[in-house]
């Protein structure tokens, strides 16, 4: 299985080091494609002269690879002088193409579904294509870019040799599903939105802060609120941390980017594709990886409970639970060092078994 990709090109390097990588024409899972693709990737390490030692971390919701550079270094998740590190960008975030840097779409075209089968497939063919590698020692990620990093074991089952998914199902469930439809209704009631094109005629400065003020009740746990561990983050109030957190961090967002990336989580399935034709079950007993999944007991969206009942169909896998007021936050770290030394200590002992 490879990803369906026409005339691919060369490689430019951006300003922070990203390779910005051009694919030329992808097909997609839905039948209609991305024309002059590019996938943006940061390297961190060098490849051993087996080339196993490949990690590939693919982003999350609304992420760039800036955001989890945090997992590498030599007190981190992944030593660059023992791996070679890969942080994929998702299709829609912004960087990797998506509505926001879409000729096409600025043309007036829609933007496809770029599902997280898409993803999986197209970040596989890069490492192929222009790293060599075909073996991946640990395919790791967090929400969204765990569950890209599910579809890679379950899709090349020879080819991933462990599995890490923080805060991230195998399949989105519906009570997730309801909860981006919630996200999806907060953003396209703005007057900015025009429903008949399918996109925004203008940044909805409205819809974006409140969509921060959204996201906050789902993110962080009741815990989180009732202990005030805002403070912990420097804010001396709930009104400067819904203001200053969460407004500030959605406020520059593309909307239309943040539109392709709720279609991408809501439809990520391991089991939508040809080979495993709906039965997760069998999708997830695919996976010849070692496996561990790192749920947050206080996540609103990937319920540890809806983790554990995959696991029940894996074989060789461990459950790691954060216990943490930091809700689905916890398992991206960037405010609560015991979380990040929780999953830095876990994934350590993991992968050095």
């Amino acid at each position: 299985m490879s990803a369906k990709s026409s005339d691919p090109g060369a490689a430019a390097v951006g300003e922070d080091g990203a390779l910005h990588l051009s694919l030329g024409r992808i097909g997609l899972q839905s039948g209609e494609a991305l024309d002059e693709a590019v996938m943006v990737v940061k390297t961190f390490g060098h490849l051993n002269a087996r080339r196993d030692n490949a990690v590939v971390i693919p982003t999350s919701f609304g992420a760039g690879h800036r955001d989890f550079e945090w997992m590498v270094g030599a007190g981190s998740l992944f030593d660059p002088a023992r791996y070679f590190v890969v942080i994929a960008n998702l299709f829609g975030n912004g960087l990797s193409t998506s509505p926001g840097n879409s000729a096409a779409f600025a043309a007036g075209q829609p933007f496809p579904l770029v599902s997280a089968y898409d993803n999986a497939l197209a970040q596989k063919y890069v490492l192929e294509r222009f790293f060599g590698v075909r073996r991946i020692a640990v395919a790791a990620g967090w929400s969204m870019g765990g569950q890209i990093a599910w579809h890679m074991a379950s899709l090349f089952p020879d080819d991933v040799a462990n599995l890490v998914a923080i805060c991230a199902t195998a399949k989105t469930s519906a009570h997730n599903h309801v909860f981006l439809e919630g996200a999806r209704a907060v953003l396209t009631a703005d007057g900015a939105y025009d429903a008949e094109a399918g996109r925004f005629v203008r940044a909805p400065t409205r819809a974006l802060p409140a969509l921060g003020r959204f996201y906050a009740g789902w993110a962080l746990s009741q815990a989180f609120y009732r202990d005030e561990c805002w403070r912990t983050a420097g804010y001396d109030s709930l009104e400067s941390f819904l203001k200053g957190y969460w407004e500030a961090a959605f406020i520059e967002r593309n909307a239309d980017n943040l539109l392709a990336h709720i279609a991408t989580w809501q439809a990520a399935d391991i089991s939508t594709n040809d080979r495993h034709r709906g039965d997760l079950v069998k999708a997830i007993a695919a996976v010849r990886a070692r496996v561990l999944l790192m749920p947050a007991r206080s996540d609103l969206y990937f319920r540890e409970t809806d983790v554990k009942a995959e696991a029940a169909h894996l074989g060789d896998v461990r459950v790691a639970s954060l216990v943490s007021p930091w809700g689905h936050r916890a398992g991206n770290p960037v405010s609560s060092p015991s979380d990040r030394d929780f999953i830095v200590n876990r994934v350590r002992d993991f992968i050095s078994c």
